[in-house]
């Protein structure tokens, strides 16, 4: 492996998932004020996400929805405009 290719802040990182509560520990150069104890015992940045692949649909093949601005609502209102206007396209 190459030496001195990763950045100097390039260090493990626990990664919080809010919806499922999972936890991983990954190497990353995101920037965390927030510590937390990891199961080795030693203390690593933490960062909060929504959703990861303990909570996604894709991986847990379970429908959830996760809606904090309103952009389910917005989809569903486009495409059932869009499928009104397919409808009056068939009917002329």
């Amino acid at each position: 492996m190459k030496t001195d290719i990763h950045p100097d802040n390039y260090r493990k990182v626990i990664f919080h998932d809010n919806s499922s509560g999972e936890r991983f520990l990954i190497a990353s150069v995101i920037d965390s004020s927030e510590t937390a104890k990891w199961d080795d015992g030693k203390e690593y940045p933490v960062v909060h996400v929504d959703i990861s692949s303990k909570s996604h649909p894709f991986y847990t093949g379970q429908e959830k929805v996760m809606d904090v601005a309103g952009r389910v609502e917005r989809f569903k209102a486009r495409a059932q405009k869009a499928e009104k206007q397919v409808v009056r396209k068939k009917k002329a």
